[in-house]
């Protein structure tokens, strides 16, 4: 069980990091049109509906890979003080009654919705000859399909959790920075901050 969970996080990990280079291009092409309209006076039609693609298939492509770190944003502020058993009992039953039913019939809605958009080979109706995004609503079926398959692994997570006691140690990765865990990092304490903040006081006294 713990093997497939470490798989599928690690299959979220790589698609998320490698869909993360779009804010690359998303930034060159902002840039680039930018210039484009101020200096050389020849703006693209096609700007602002490639700029939304970009961010909506990076935005739905995250999803997974935010889920296998657990960096979704919580509503429940008791949840932190809970037993991992308890916690484990919760996210099972909302996993079980929201995200499952919820998430498939993303995947079941988005493919229909994608196949529709191919078949037309739809195009943007903002202007007359705006640029196809039949290729971008492919991605809705699998980001949806992504996201389904790393919750089944959440699930085998609450499983666990329900059975040992604690929660499995997801994989580290990239994380915000802790003001904690930077002064054990360097051997600060808070007594050397202290006597840093008095000693800069009266140096600022002093004529």
């Amino acid at each position: 069980m713990m093997g497939f969970i470490r798989f599928v996080d690690r299959l979220s990990t790589a698609v998320g990091k490698a869909f993360a280079w779009l804010i690359v291009a998303l930034t060159l092409h902002i840039v680039w049109e930018v210039l484009a309209r101020y200096l050389f006076n020849r703006p693209s039609a096609w700007a602002f509906d490639l700029q939304m693609m970009y961010y909506g298939i990076m935005f739905m492509m995250a999803g997974a890979y935010t889920l296998a770190k657990n960096g979704h944003v919580r509503g429940d502020i008791l949840y932190g003080f809970l037993p991992p058993r308890v916690q484990a009992g919760l996210d099972l039953l909302l996993y079980v009654v929201f995200f499952l039913p919820g998430v498939t019939a993303m995947v079941w809605a988005g493919w229909y919705y994608a196949g529709e958009s191919i078949a037309i080979r739809e195009h943007s109706s903002l202007m007359a000859d705006g640029p196809p995004i039949y290729p971008f609503k492919v991605f809705i079926p699998i980001a949806g399909a992504f996201l389904l398959l790393q919750g089944i692994a959440e699930i085998l997570r609450c499983a666990l959790c329900l059975r040992l006691g604690a929660w499995p140690r997801r994989a580290e990765d990239v994380e915000e920075v802790d003001v904690e865990k930077l002064k054990e990092m360097v051997h600060v304490k808070d007594e050397d901050i202290a006597e840093l903040d008095r000693y800069a006081v009266d140096q600022g006294h002093r004529p």
